[in-house]
């Protein structure tokens, strides 16, 4: 489906803006954790794809612990790298993309940083770091969103399934696509907010499986929920 096969639905942005107001009543406003540096983002992002919070914590960590620093990982054989990521998953492709993000830094800068991107319009740092293979959309925005503070709007697998389910975007959309249709809809500097209590919902109430409706504070203006009233009340 491309995006102009979305135009059937209707503009979904009242409705977010309405659960935007929801969940900062229901989570409140969650606090901006302390800003680290746009590399550590970008690889501890590489490290969580495919995994839990957990298991992505307890590599990066690994890796923090083993290679002094983001030079010694540049130098390191890809197998010493996939054995201090290994808790993640999927070292063996993780491995060999943080060596190429490391590797391409060192020739377009000259150093391991990668802050100045936070100097750079989205649009640039997106084009740019979804070039190298791994990194992705969602990653891309996880970079400026916590290192940038940059009001973009990262679709991560829980939005995607609640953005579904509530109705924002139709069951065949990409999480790419909905990373273009959702950003148009999300209130002006609520997109750090929101993303944080979309997850919270989607780890504790929108679960994928027996999603917990009836506590949900967004039922009212949910899609799945109103399927749900429907199909009991043409029961009884």
């Amino acid at each position: 489906m491309n995006l102009n096969q979305e135009k059937h639905l209707q503009n979904p942005g009242w409705k977010l803006t309405v659960i935007t107001g929801r969940l900062g009543n229901y989570f409140g406003e969650p606090a901006r954790p302390k800003t680290v540096s746009a590399l550590d983002t970008l690889i501890e992002t590489i490290l969580s794809q495919n995994t839990n919070d957990r298991n992505r914590d307890v590599a990066f960590q690994r890796l923090k612990t083993m290679f002094s620093n983001w030079e010694a990982v540049e130098n390191a054989p890809t197998d010493a790298i996939e054995e201090a990521i290994r808790p993640a998953g999927l070292a063996k492709q993780k491995a060999p993309r943080i060596k190429q993000v490391l590797k391409w830094l060192r020739e377009i800068r000259g150093s391991l940083n990668l802050d100045f991107i936070c100097g750079w319009p989205p649009e640039k740092a997106l084009e740019t770091l979804s070039s190298l293979k791994g990194v992705g959309v969602k990653t891309v925005n996880v970079v400026l969103m916590f290192s940038c503070k940059k009001d973009v709007f990262p679709v991560d697998t829980h939005i995607h399934r609640i953005a579904k389910r509530v109705g924002l975007i139709s069951e065949k959309t990409s999480a790419a696509q909905a990373h273009q249709l959702l950003r148009r809809w999300v209130p002006k500097g609520k997109a750090f907010s929101l993303h944080i209590n979309l997850l919270k919902l989607g780890r504790t109430i929108c679960k994928a499986r027996q999603p917990k409706c009836n506590m949900c504070p967004i039922r009212e203006v949910c899609d799945y929920y109103q399927s749900i009233v429907d199909n009991f009340e043409d029961s009884h």
